[in-house]
């Protein structure tokens, strides 16, 4: 039997656990390198500057979520079922361990809890499907900071069957319970990014339509379908259409409204105060008819099941660095893909 323990490092972004941590949270994030490509001379008190002025409206918001971020409990939650999955499959051999890009328990922090637990190697596992600079290739490039064994990542997931699976039932399931309405459009939100990011060959915003399409190709053919971002925040222009203005849209079009945070896997304040209460407003200030928010998958058995294998695949992939699903996803035109930014070959 295979002695080797290996450590599975579930990453996120990470959020404030309460309104003293709300500052301080954002300007980790806007300190960040990949948020703001700026030389840290510029980039550092810009971040002060921003966390200044944006914390008492972002600590409004978490307010409305009881003062903190749910993520870190949401995230504890699927790290536990991720850990149950695995030592079903191979007892002992591997423990999964959070890593927060920007909050705690920051990656230094998980890099050191797997190296008490006498770690041989690690995997970098992603809580984000979908491979950008800015989010995963942030936290992976973190990480090797602070984790000198060998190791192997998960790039990315878009369309996993399990990962596909999960959010087809999510869909189907809430929407059925929901009376099963006519008129449908399904709108595919997820967290938006500056144009110029995916013009530098950031793979993110094609990964999100691959995913689209695949959990479109399981749902009733009569529905119209619309990918849309969130979260704009700053000067630059941002990829679209925006979620509000396809809000607006479907609104005024008499639609059933059906919203799935197709990028998002846990419920945090994106889902929970955005979607659920700035967006909802804005559909009924709209004469939406019919509003309905799918659920972030959360402990779904299915991502669970696909979180699993993924981490099997990653162990016997050729490459240091591979899709969940296995193969090619990311084509010549990303040149920022994770396999071009860090190498994919086993050293």
């Amino acid at each position: 039997m295979n002695s080797t323990k290996i450590a599975i490092i579930l990453a996120n972004l990470g959020g404030p656990d309460g309104p003293d941590a709300v500052q301080p949270f954002l300007q980790n994030l806007f300190s960040d390198p990949a948020i703001i490509d700026l030389p840290g001379f510029l980039r550092l008190p810009l971040a002060r500057m921003i966390a200044r002025r944006r914390a008492p409206s972002a600590r409004a918001n978490y307010a409305r979520m009881g003062g903190g971020s749910p993520l870190l409990p949401e995230t504890t939650r699927q790290a536990e079922a991720l850990q149950e999955a695995l030592e079903a499959l191979a007892p002992g051999r591997f423990r999964t361990f959070i890593a927060m890009r920007h909050w705690h328990p920051f990656t230094a922090e998980a890099a050191q809890a797997a190296r008490e637990w006498g770690a041989d190697e690690a995997i970098f596992l992603p809580l984000y499907p979908h491979y950008s600079v800015t989010t995963t290739g942030s936290g992976y490039s973190e990480w090797r900071r602070h984790w000198k064994k060998p190791d192997r990542m998960v790039c990315c997931f878009p369309e996993q069957p399990e990962f596909i699976r999960a959010h087809v039932d999510r869909v189907l399931d809430h929407w059925r319970s929901n009376g099963a309405p006519g008129n449908v459009r399904l709108l595919f939100s997820a967290h938006g990014l500056p144009e110029k990011v995916i013009r530098a060959g950031d793979p993110y915003q094609s990964q999100i339509e691959r995913t689209a399409a695949a959990i479109k190709a399981f749902l009733p053919g009569e529905w119209e379908t619309q990918i849309c971002y969130q979260s704009r925040v700053g000067p630059l222009k941002w990829i679209g259409p925006p979620t509000d203005s396809e809000i607006i849209r479907a609104a005024r079009d008499g639609k059933t409204i059906l919203l799935v945070p197709v990028a998002f896997v846990s419920e945090h304040i994106e889902t929970l105060v955005e979607l659920d209460i700035e967006y909802r407003h804005l559909a009924e200030e709209n004469g939406a008819k019919s509003w309905m928010r799918v659920p972030a998958l959360g402990i779904s058995e299915a991502f669970i099941d696909g979180l699993a294998g993924s981490v099997l695949h990653a162990i016997t992939a050729p490459d240091r660095i591979c899709p969940g699903k296995g193969g090619k996803i990311c084509d010549a035109s990303h040149a920022k893909c994770a396999r071009r930014a860090f190498g994919s070959r086993m050293g």
